[in-house]
């Protein structure tokens, strides 16, 4: 940080001879109580640090018209309050406001300087996955109860690299998505296995949102991210339920071709035909068996006929009789489960990107105007 005012106090151009004036441009000094310094003070400061290793790093550097230029290298770690609702999709605007603590407004005045106010290192890299996206300067004068005080403020804006949440959280949570589907291609007897399966995804993404919800600090909205992870917890828990469907329905199954058995038996045997009754109505007994069935099956009755040509034939629909090829009505909710899953979660990154992004991007032109 670099200030620069004037001290008539300190003007020795006069005692300069003019040889003296070529060689001496400005006297340098390393202790700063030796003139008047300013109460500047950070006003958004939360922890600061000076750079003392090995010498104090700042120079004092006094011009012969009485100019006086302070540079000294701190460190801060100020405030910057944010608005999170579309992280990771958002762009912060953080200030830094310099000011006077005790000299208001009438003692002094802040200004910026007119060229390059605000200097930027051109190999700047930010951690955590963010970039510098613009700065600026402006004035912030405020007003208290003990007067009014010259303030300058920076603003620095931080634009989020989208490459590296999608490396660290949107393509992890859609593996894990992708890995709980896995159990609609297993045996529905095995259960071991997609159990074991389902379980241990929900776990997975489990942790995962406990880990990104531990990174952030605590808001009373709802975050695109939390959406997003809502979601996927949502589709795994909701593949662990499939298989509690799908596990019901053999169960159901089992008991229906058991009744179905036992009906198509009592059919078989109230559909034969015993020969032996025709007996009863009048045939001889002298003759064959054989030729005693031939000629007495003139007494069967009408009822004991199947008259298949009487019942019209309708002709299924594609979808039904795709739907009767499986034997299992468990089969059926895998395989559906197999198309429904990845449809509906494909529609909902289409919804998602498509939102969060044209939100995104309304933001920027609200800033920019």
């Amino acid at each position: 940080m670099r200030q620069q005012w004037n001290d008539n106090r300190l003007v020795y151009e006069d005692r300069l001879k003019e040889k003296m004036k070529e060689r001496i441009k400005y006297l340098t000094m390393t202790d700063a109580s030796k003139v008047w310094m300013p109460d500047t003070f950070f006003r958004n400061e939360k922890i600061g640090a000076f750079h003392n290793i090995l010498q104090p790093n700042l120079y004092i550097r006094i011009f012969p018209n009485g100019d006086v230029l302070y540079s000294i290298r701190v460190s801060l770690t100020c405030g910057c309050s944010m608005h999170l609702a579309l992280f990771p999709l958002d762009e912060q605007t953080c200030a830094l406001n310099i000011a006077s603590y005790g000299w208001t407004k009438s003692d002094l005045v802040y200004v910026w300087k007119d060229d390059d106010a605000v200097q930027i290192p051109g190999n700047l890299s930010l951690p955590g996955g963010f970039k510098l996206g613009g700065y600026g300067n402006q004035y912030c004068d405020v007003v208290t109860a003990t007067g009014e005080y010259s303030c300058l403020q920076v603003d620095l804006m931080f634009a989020r690299q989208l490459s590296f949440f999608v490396v660290t959280i949107y393509i992890p949570c859609s593996m894990t998505v992708t890995v709980s589907w896995f159990s609609f291609w297993l045996d529905h007897k095995a259960v071991p296995a997609r159990v074991a399966l389902g379980v241990t995804t929900l776990l997975a993404m489990s942790t995962t949102q406990a880990s990104i919800q531990n990174s952030l600090p605590p808001v009373a909205y709802t975050k695109a991210i939390d959406v997003w992870s809502g979601v996927c917890v949502f589709f795994v828990f909701s593949a662990l339920l499939e298989y509690a469907l799908v596990n019901y329905a053999s169960r159901s199954d089992e008991q229906r071709s058991v009744k179905q058995k036992e009906r198509k038996e009592r059919e078989l045997e109230h559909c034969s035909f015993n020969p032996e009754r025709l007996e009863e109505q009048g045939a001889p007994l002298s003759m064959d068996p054989l030729m005693r069935r031939i000629e007495g099956a003139h007494m069967i009755p009408p009822s004991a006929y199947l008259h298949h040509n009487r019942i019209p034939i309708r002709r299924p629909n594609k979808i039904s009789l795709w739907m009767k090829n499986f034997q299992f009505q468990a089969k059926k909710i895998d395989v559906f489960s197999r198309v429904l899953f990845p449809f509906v979660f494909a529609m909902f990154n289409a919804w998602y990107w498509s939102y969060y992004l044209s939100k995104a991007q309304s933001q920027k032109e609200n800033k920019a105007s």
